[in-house]
């Protein structure tokens, strides 16, 4: 094919973009030569929540942003360690949300947002978000569904240095049907063309397609909307919208690209289905039955029951003057309040949970929120953090990363004053959060 000199120029303007930019990646991921060595003293130490035991008086040795060790007492600091007193604190793993949308916040402004920011805008605010998410405790986030553009950058800028937030697990858009939750609904036709993502898709081939298409965008994880939403302009209802061959070829096509799916789903229907096509996790959940329980725990798939949400559209859409539209309020009041039954049935029966709370729905840093109403629907304080460690870690193939607090893995630590055991409330509050061996909060 023959190439312009205009198009020359602008592959040329490109590719210098690619490689300024990548070496400011590079510079910023340089550290000093020789930066100290931290060491922590633990008052409490909650080092691995899936075994439960509290230690006493515990170092903790941190050394280019990874725990070298953890050893009993409290130990002096060698060849000029700095020393982080947390003699009075209790000490655990970073905390890690499943289901987040970073790049923004549902509120009477937001349905304007969508005309009128960019993805830069939205990458700009996301950058607050991140830290006030941070500042938190979640020390990493799984970002489903958010503009793609801004949230990869997003990713991308704290993976190297440049601004600092959670780790971000990006899914770069979410798969979803033509007219589903997920489409550019609720506006004219003509802006509905413009503003409609390309991961909209119908039919098997087509959906395959834009599952590929994620890979190639950079996305870590595939986030498909398997039924009707809340927080859609439109009355679809919350059952299944995708056909079963539709699911089936999303699954085997992020399955033989080395990704995870996980599925947006109310509607026992597009539940179970999507379980059966395979599917390795499921977002929300609400209408579950005792069918897919037996599903969940026959694929090994995860529930992340994402209460907050459903507690937090429930309360504004019982508001006299709630700024979510009449088919918004209808679907909200209808599926949040069912959400905790849901997720108390299913501990019952064994599903394994991870921690996740789609928080852009409610504001960014009210993440930890959802401990306590997790503990309401029966969990223990122990099993909500195990669910927010131990167990998201597990779901997104990074245990040998995160999680815990044991020798090798990076350096996420997190610390509170009271007793989180007794009192899961305390972890609404966060005193210290470390990251990768950085300090960001004390």
């Amino acid at each position: 094919m023959l190439v312009t000199g205009s198009k020359l120029g602008l592959i040329s303007a490109v590719a210098l973009v690619a490689i300024a930019t990548a070496s400011l990646f590079a510079n910023a991921q340089q550290s000093p030569a020789t930066q100290p060595d931290t060491l922590i003293l633990a008052g409490k130490l909650l080092a691995d929540p899936a075994s439960g035991k509290v230690l006493a008086q515990q170092s903790i040795l941190v050394r280019n942003g990874r725990i070298v060790s953890i050893s009993s007492g409290y130990a002096k600091p060698a060849n000029g360690a700095k020393v982080v007193d947390l003699k009075n604190a209790f000490v655990l793993p970073g905390l890690i949300d499943s289901h987040v949308h970073l790049t923004s916040e549902t509120g009477p402004g937001s349905r304007l947002d969508e005309f009128l920011k960019s993805s830069a805008d939205q990458a700009i605010d996301g950058a607050g978000f991140a830290v006030t998410t941070l500042e938190a405790g979640f020390t990493t986030v799984a970002d489903l569904g958010g503009d793609a553009e801004a949230v990869l950058a997003l990713r991308d800028g704290i993976a190297h240095g440049v601004i600092p937030g959670p780790r971000i697990i990006a899914s770069a858009g979410a798969v979803s049907v033509h007219g589903g939750h997920g489409d550019a609904n609720g506006m004219p036709r003509a802006m509905a063309d413009v503003l409609r993502p390309n991961s909209v898709c119908s039919g098997a081939d087509d959906c395959a397609r834009a599952v590929r298409e994620r890979v190639r965008d950079g996305a870590d994880i595939i986030k498909i909307t398997a039924t009707g939403g809340v927080l859609s302009q439109t009355s679809a209802g919350l059952a299944q919208q995708f056909t079963d061959a539709e699911l089936a070829s999303i699954v085997q096509a992020a399955h033989s690209m080395g990704r995870k799916v996980t599925a947006h789903a109310h509607g026992v229907d597009g539940i179970n289905s999507f379980l059966r096509a395979g599917g390795d996790s499921i977002e929300h959940g609400t209408y579950a039955d005792a069918e897919s329980a037996q599903l969940y725990k026959q694929r090994g798939a995860y529930l992340i029951p994402t209460l907050l949400a459903g507690d937090f559209v429930a309360r504004e859409a019982a508001k006299p003057n709630s700024f979510l539209s009449p088919n918004q309020q209808k679907k909200a009041l209808e599926a949040g309040p069912k959400m905790l039954d849901m997720l108390r049935r299913m501990h019952e029966a064994g599903v394994k949970i991870a921690f996740g709370t789609d928080t852009g729905v409610s504001a960014h840093g009210d993440n930890a929120q959802e401990f306590a109403l997790m503990v309401k629907a029966g969990l223990t304080p122990l099993e909500a953090i195990t669910a927010a460690t131990v167990s998201a870690a597990d779901h997104f193939s990074l245990t040998s990363e995160i999680g815990t607090i044991t020798a090798g893995k990076a350096a996420d630590i997190i610390a509170v004053n009271g007793d989180p055991l007794s009192n899961v409330r305390e972890l609404e509050s966060v005193d210290f959060v470390m990251k990768g061996g950085k300090v960001y909060k004390n």
